[in-house]
C-alpha cells in the first residue's frame, strides 16, 4: 500500500504544528536540539506552503509527517560540505513524522518524493542533514542510498553540528 503524499495547504497547519510540538520533545530528550518551540514555527510552515514546496503523507487519512522539498535553499555554509556546492541539488528540511506514526514508512516516502521531484525538475542530486545529534536519520539517510558528506556549522543555530548527506541520482 502506498503512502497518500500531497502538497500541504494553509488548512494544514495545524496538524503540522501539533506534529511539531509533538516531536520537539523527543528530540531534545535525545539530546537533539536542533529543533525548539520556536524553530520550525507557522510562518516558516507558511512561506513553504506558499512557495510550493512543503509536502505532508497522510496515514488514516490524518496528516503524520512532513518535509520542505526546496530548490537548492542552502545557506552559505553549506559550502562546506565535501560536495560541489554549485550543482544545482533539490534539498530535503523540516522533515518530521509524528512520533504516532513512526515505523509506517513515511519519511522514506517523502524521500523517495524528493527523489521524483528531483527528476521532473531535471536535477541529479539530492541533498539533506540533520542534527549530529540526530541518530535516527542517520542511520535512515544511507539505508536510503545518501553518502555522508561532511560536517557544517550554521550561523542561524549557533553551538550545533550538522551531518550533511548527498545522494546522486542515476
Amino acid at each position: 500500500m502506498s503512502t497518500p503524499l500531497r502538497l500541504a495547504l494553509p488548512s494544514d497547519i495545524p496538524a503540522i504544528l501539533g506534529i511539531v510540538r509533538r516531536v520537539v520533545p523527543l528530540m531534545q530528550a535525545g539530546g537533539n536540539q536542533q529543533w525548539s518551540l520556536d524553530y520550525p514555527n507557522e510562518q516558516v510552515f507558511q512561506r513553504d506552503i506558499a512557495r510550493g514546496h512543503l509536502w505532508v503523507a497522510e496515514l488514516h487519512g490524518a496528516v503524520a509527517a512532513v518535509a520542505a522539498l526546496t530548490h537548492n535553499d542552502q545557506d552559505a555554509e553549506y559550502a562546506h560540505a565535501d560536495w560541489n556546492f554549485a550543482e544545482p541539488a533539490l534539498v530535503t528540511h523540516r522533515l518530521a513524522v509524528d512520533p504516532a506514526a513512526q515505523g509506517h514508512g513515511l519519511a522514506q516516502a517523502l524521500l523517495k518524493e524528493a527523489e521524483h521531484l528531483a527528476r521532473e525538475q531535471g536535477l541529479r542530486v539530492l541533498r539533506v542533514d540533520t542534527n549530529s545529534e540526530n541518530q535516527a536519520t542517520q542511520r535512515l539517510f544511507p539505508k536510503l542510498g545518501y553518502r555522508y558528506a561532511g560536517e557544517i556549522t550554521l550561523g542561524f543555530r549557533p553551538g550545533l553540528r550538522f551531518f550533511c548527506y548527498e545522494k546522486w541520482l542515476g
